[in-house]
């Protein structure tokens, strides 16, 4: 349930004494069973609220049941609806204070039971493994002007490439695998700038210019799901049984696995974005051995020789 339709659900069970099932998922906009789901997980979260079948059944709260929304200022009902985020990431986006507050006042006090809080059995940490402190420009820096609503000046580096600036139209930030983006327009066209790429931004005075009907979850899942699909190069490849777990770890959706095969190898399929992206399964040595497209098997031997040499 999300945060906005568990504020409605408790308004609307508030404001009558009596409603339906049906009346409730009108409301809110969603199915009956769906409904009915929400109040079993209200129930379940020590929420009094009564519900009887039949023709004269219907659904109600019981007197002093509900949660006192008055409690919450504006700021920390925003803050509710920031789901995904763990501890380091609200850290840095400057909201842990103000969530962690929210929360404290909605979660408010169990029942004694013989079941352990949800909350008390999962912890979200989204860095990845061995990943380094994120560097460059802090989303807590940026959202701010985010907020505005205004175009932005930044200053982007691209890895091989002079920085130089660029004018986008800032849908919001995307935090996904321990990193932060700009989801933003550029010219119109979608883009995805890594934070720790931008050295040094502006706001401008003019309001940003997003295309219609265009909304930052769409936006990002639109370029996420592109740069993972993204690659016209096909590289066929042999790697030995035993080492394809690891493979998968690290190449990811970008490895298409084939059928094993009687001598202990199993062929699989690379897509690259670049003919230089072949330099990833120089990690797996003589495990692996590339069997096209010729450019492919060409620059694989062209780097193993690159190698040798300089550990001659």
């Amino acid at each position: 349930m999300t945060p906005d339709r568990f504020f409605s659900l408790l308004l609307a069970l508030r404001s009558r004494p009596e409603t339906t099932v049906a009346a409730l998922a009108a409301e809110t906009g969603v199915s009956d069973r769906t409904v009915m789901r929400d109040l079993r997980w209200l129930q379940d979260a020590g929420f009094p609220v009564l519900m009887r079948r039949g023709r004269y059944g219907g659904v109600s709260m019981l007197p002093g049941g509900g949660l006192d929304s008055g409690r919450l200022t504006p700021g920390e009902r925003e803050h509710l609806a920031l789901t995904g985020l763990d501890v380091d990431q609200r850290e840095r986006l400057g909201v842990a204070q103000v969530s962690g507050r929210a929360l404290r006042k909605v979660t408010g006090a169990r029942p004694p039971d013989d079941l352990i809080a949800v909350g008390d059995l999962v912890v979200s940490d989204n860095r990845p493994w061995f990943g380094p402190e994120p560097a460059g420009t802090s989303p807590g820096a940026l959202i701010g002007d985010l907020r505005r609503g205004v175009r932005l000046r930044v200053r982007y580096e691209r890895e091989g490439e002079e920085a130089r600036w660029r004018t986008v139209d800032p849908y919001g930030l995307l935090a996904k695998g321990g990193r932060w983006y700009l989801v933003a327009d550029e010219e119109g066209r979608p883009r995805l700038l890594n934070l720790q790429r931008i050295a040094r931004w502006e706001p401008l005075r003019t309001a940003r210019r997003l295309r219609e009907g265009a909304a930052l979850a769409a936006v990002a899942a639109e370029l996420t799901s592109g740069w993972e699909s993204a690659g016209d190069l096909e590289v066929r490849l042999r790697i030995q049984e035993y080492q394809v777990g690891r493979a998968r770890r690290i190449l990811g959706s970008r490895l298409s696995m084939g059928g094993p095969e009687a001598d202990g190898w199993r062929s699989a399929v690379l897509r690259c974005r670049v003919l230089e992206d072949v330099r990833q399964l120089l990690a797996f040595g003589n495990t692996a051995t590339v069997t096209g497209p010729p450019e492919a098997v060409a620059r694989v031997q062209e780097l193993a020789r690159e190698i040798l040499d300089h550990y001659r």
